[in-house]
């Protein structure tokens, strides 16, 4: 089985984000990238079923140069080899387009990424690759075991859990608890170094979309303490001056 796992490098949760270029870029000055979180649960069950199944994984991340070392850190993890296609993913179909144009050349029984992104969090990627390839997509996924060619599945709706199965190939937008978080070891890193990242430049069209300007949310305004027995002041304050009712 040939797994294809696709991964985000985004700022870490913890950043201060600022912006440059009259609002429309993200500075980079002083950001730590990582893995994408949801991308880092698909990894983990792709290298669980590499465990159990023999399969092959190959990561691939749609980026520039300085999403390497987040590429390295998932070969280290178990991924044999990956491949970065030399483009800034900033439109959801762009990038979609270009994992799809790997998947064609190489035949994967499986497509592994996160539901979505934690910069942008659009959850477009997957259902639009699923699409362009016509195959099923299917999303949030929070278990998953391989029996032959059939996926079985449990995925989160509204009000609980669904439980389904789907013939192989397919793409799947992958969530917690599918599987543990894996920290590289040192034999992985030192692997990691001589694994294949080949590098392709980008295919199809331009990018649909383009970002007019980017803002920071509102800051947090001043609490107002309210004693318990003043109900009335509370429901006009709510309603006055938070105007929610």
């Amino acid at each position: 089985m040939k797994i294809l796992v696709c991964v985000t490098s985004v700022p870490d949760t913890t950043t201060k984000i600022a912006f440059t270029d009259n609002n429309t870029k993200l500075n980079k000055a002083g950001v730590t990238f990582i893995t994408g979180p949801y991308d880092d649960y698909a990894l983990a069950r792709a290298v669980e079923l590499k465990e159990k199944t023999g399969a092959t994984i190959t990561v691939l991340n749609v980026g520039e140069a300085d999403t390497e070392p987040v590429i390295r850190k998932c070969l280290a993890i178990g991924a044999d080899d990956a491949i970065r296609v030399n483009a800034e993913p900033t439109d959801a179909y762009f990038v979609a387009e270009q994992i799809a144009a790997i998947a064609k050349a190489n035949s994967y029984d499986l497509i592994l990424m996160g539901r979505e992104s934690i910069d942008y969090n659009g959850g477009q990627v997957h259902g639009i690759v699923a699409e362009m390839l016509g195959i099923p997509s299917i999303s949030p996924v929070m278990l998953l075991d391989i029996d032959g060619d059939t996926a079985k599945i449990t995925r989160e709706i509204e009000g609980g859990k669904e439980s389904l199965e789907a013939k192989l190939p397919l793409v799947l937008g992958c969530q917690e608890p599918i599987a543990e978080w894996k920290i590289p070891n040192m034999r992985g890193i030192m692997t990691a170094r001589t694994k294949p990242l080949n590098v392709v430049e980008p295919t199809g069209t331009d990018k649909l979309t383009t970002v007019a300007s980017y803002e920071l949310p509102a800051p947090r305004g001043a609490v107002k303490m309210i004693p318990a027995d003043a109900a009335e002041t509370l429901i006009q304050l709510l309603h006055t001056e938070a105007k929610v009712i």
